[in-house]
């Protein structure tokens, strides 16, 4: 049994806040790059100042967009490591650290219907936790910012609506968004596992490497085809027009009710920051 500490866990979840608010991922940048050659004159030029702020965040150290998000954390825990303290405390306490010695803001408010008094050090952060293999604890970090997230939606399809039906809801979750999310977007899907599990499940495709493809062949090219059909609807960056509307879509299934379908959607904008460190 390896221990691992829990201000180990804290130190380190400090440190991925302050990395994932300044740097964006080196696929994310990739892409964009990769999206731009594509495109026209004047849908060039808004992927030409996206560059420009991955740049100066990068060079000058300050976030990349004001929206700091909320701390999605993602905890893959091997059954062979032992948490010396509390894991669930070690993390928030690494949120609170990141984000107030980093001056990123805090954007969590302690209710969301009456006071909506905001907690100040953006915690608590949303925890996810998986058991797996090894002694290891692999901790995925995702700041997941207000504007996208608004536009996410869940839907319990039945059986009978089969693959079209999933289709059709994705995409049109994708058109109704817009401009909203700071297209381009990436877009995380969830199918199956019923109705918190696949909104789960979509939250965890957009920690995937940006262009990654499902290890299920016929779920690879699913997500192969809704990524034409979304950049097909022509929204382009920032909503201006252009070929390209999506970054990447991922899917990610589950097991289900034979009487269920269930479809989640979660929409990730163009500064798509995460972070991610193995202890």
């Amino acid at each position: 049994m390896r221990e691992i500490s829990a201000d180990k866990i804290t130190a380190s979840v400090a440190a991925l806040c302050a990395r994932a608010a300044v740097n964006l991922p080196p696929d994310t940048l990739g892409c964009l790059k990769e999206c731009k050659a594509r495109e026209a004159a004047s849908a060039k030029k808004i992927f030409d100042i996206y560059e420009q702020n991955a740049q100066a965040a990068a060079c000058k150290k300050i976030p990349l967009c004001q929206d700091t998000g909320t701390a999605v954390i993602f905890l893959e825990i091997g059954r062979d490591a032992h948490i010396a303290g509390d894991v669930y405390a070690a993390v928030n306490k690494g949120v609170r650290e990141g984000y107030t010695k980093n001056y990123l803001r805090a954007s969590i408010v302690d209710e969301p219907v009456f006071e909506r008094k905001n907690t100040g050090d953006n915690t608590p952060a949303v925890i996810h936790v998986k058991i797996v293999k090894g002694n290891k604890l692999k901790i995925i970090l995702l700041p997941k910012g207000g504007g996208a997230e608004n536009m996410s939606r869940l839907k319990m399809l039945t059986p009978a609506d089969g693959v079209q039906g999933v289709k059709d809801f994705i995409v049109e979750t994708v058109k109704l968004a817009g401009a909203n999310p700071c297209p381009p977007v990436v877009v995380g899907v969830g199918i199956g596992g019923g109705f918190d599990g696949c909104a789960e499940l979509a939250k965890y495709a957009l920690t995937r490497p940006l262009g990654s493809k499902n290890k299920n062949k016929k779920y690879a090219a699913l997500e192969a085809e809704l990524l034409k059909l979304i950049n097909k609807l022509g929204i382009g960056p920032q909503g201006f027009g252009g070929k390209t509307t999506a970054l990447a879509v991922h899917v990610e299934y589950a097991p289900c009710h034979m009487a269920s379908l269930p479809v989640a959607v979660n929409i990730g904008c163009h500064s798509h920051r995460r972070a991610e460190v193995v202890l």
